[in-house]
């Protein structure tokens, strides 16, 4: 007797709970980007969750090198990526990561603009516009 072959089990990215908060958003969109999970709200590319080795552990900030001074004042865990340095990276092993990450959600949801990017619109064929959604 032959056994029908299974659906592959769907892997749940490890930070997924961060955006949770964020899911009932209609322009909330994740997509896959260098092996993490690039998310978009409202057309703009505001977190990038990274779950392989340091650096790449934790949740990269999409931001603008002069709001750099303000987030780290507000939360000291964030730091500038040691790869990515226009973005802000906040470690998972920071102690605070949590609430940190809660914090830059609130941000997010409230539509702070000192958290969050325009995405590069300069490839042909990218649509960041909140047209399809991906689960994590």
């Amino acid at each position: 007797m032959r056994i029908p072959p299974q659906p592959k089990a769907r892997l749940v990215h490890p930070l997924a709970w961060v955006i949770e908060p964020l899911e009932k958003d209609p322009t909330l969109v994740v997509r896959a980007m260098f092996g993490c999970r690039a998310v978009y709200l409202h057309g703009r590319l505001v977190l990038c969750l990274a779950a392989k080795r340091e650096p790449w552990f934790g949740v990269l900030v999409p931001t603008d090198r002069a709001h750099h001074a303000a987030l780290i004042a507000e939360r000291p865990a964030l730091r500038p990526h040691a790869v990515l340095a226009k973005w802000l990276y906040l470690p998972e092993s920071a102690a605070s990561f949590e609430r940190d990450a809660a914090w830059l959600v609130a941000r997010i949801r409230d539509g702070d603009p000192r958290v969050g990017v325009a995405p590069n619109s300069g490839r042909p064929g990218r649509n960041h516009s909140g047209s399809g959604r991906m689960g994590l």
